[in-house]
């Protein structure tokens, strides 16, 4: 579905109540949590759900906004009851290979430029991406990379914190060019190391081995390094699998999976038998 198919009729106002920089001052890297308080007392959303951000114009082509989807990394209730809801936003930009020059992404820095205090308008909530199995004895095995881990985030806080516990195995593979850009798992924010308790949950990091020269993060490394229990989890019936991240992430997990499956042939009768059966989600942007 197109960004221009959304409906944004439904607008309401938010505040922005915190934006905390995730990564370090000194880090070219600037990933920010940001809280932000719904106007409407009763704005609900469901894990898994995204909202989308109206960012005020004029823009190309004679734009009022421009619609951006951030898929919610969390909420709680204000003081009044209003609701806040939680987005994961790492400042976007890119270099022109023709002529040379930066190009800031619209929304990212529209959303980690603002301020406490300032005003947002929302639509939505959108999509269902990421649903929940019912059944708490499922698998679930998550991967992101970058800020796709914001869903995951919610998953886990939602099942441990909310749900009481998950008895099926509960994996998360993500990921980033370096250490300090692991969102919610550095020395910034390290919240989602609050789980590494329970009994369920292991979480696995993959890094770049040479970030300075733009070397992808390792994702089949940290996939291969436990490749045993990968694939036996992904012929267990009861297993659904999770993936987020920028489109490339595709690619590198088919790449991965097909090392550890050991046959290109088997491992996409495997994805597509997961995808029919409703046990394959991916959320790529």
């Amino acid at each position: 579905m197109r960004l221009l198919d959304y409906d944004t009729t439904q607008q309401m106002g938010a505040t922005v109540v915190s934006s905390t920089r995730i990564t370090p001052e000194d880090s070219d890297t600037d990933i920010r949590h940001i809280d932000l308080v719904v106007d409407r007392v009763d704005f609900s959303y469901q894990v898994g759900q995204s909202v989308g951000v109206l960012v005020p114009g004029p823009h190309e082509y004679g734009q009022r906004e421009y619609l951006r989807l951030y898929s919610i990394a969390g909420g709680t209730r204000a003081d009044d009851l209003r609701p806040v809801i939680s987005l994961c936003v790492k400042r976007c930009f890119y270099i022109d290979g023709f002529n040379g020059e930066r190009y800031d992404g619209k929304a990212s820095n529209y959303l980690c430029d603002l301020k406490k205090g300032d005003a947002v308008t929302l639509v939505g909530p959108y999509n269902i991406a990421f649903a929940l199995p019912k059944d708490n004895g499922a698998n679930l095995l998550m991967i992101g990379l970058g800020t796709g881990i914001a869903p995951f985030r919610a998953f886990i806080k939602h099942i441990y914190s909310e749900l009481g516990g998950w008895k099926g195995s509960v994996r998360l593979y993500h990921g980033a060019m370096t250490g300090i850009e692991l969102a919610y798992m550095n020395d910034q924010n390290a919240d989602l190391k609050y789980y590494y308790d329970e009994e369920t949950f292991k979480a696995f990091e993959a890094l770049s081995p040479r970030a300075h020269f733009n070397v992808p993060v390792d994702l089949a490394g940290a996939l291969a390094q436990n490749a045993d229990e990968v694939w036996t989890l992904l012929q267990d019936p009861k297993t659904y699998v999770y993936v987020a991240g920028l489109k490339q992430i595709s690619k590198q997990l088919d790449e991965a999976l097909v090392k550890i499956v050991g046959s290109a042939e088997t491992y996409e009768q495997q994805k597509k038998m997961m995808i029919d059966q409703g046990r394959w989600a991916e959320l790529i942007y």
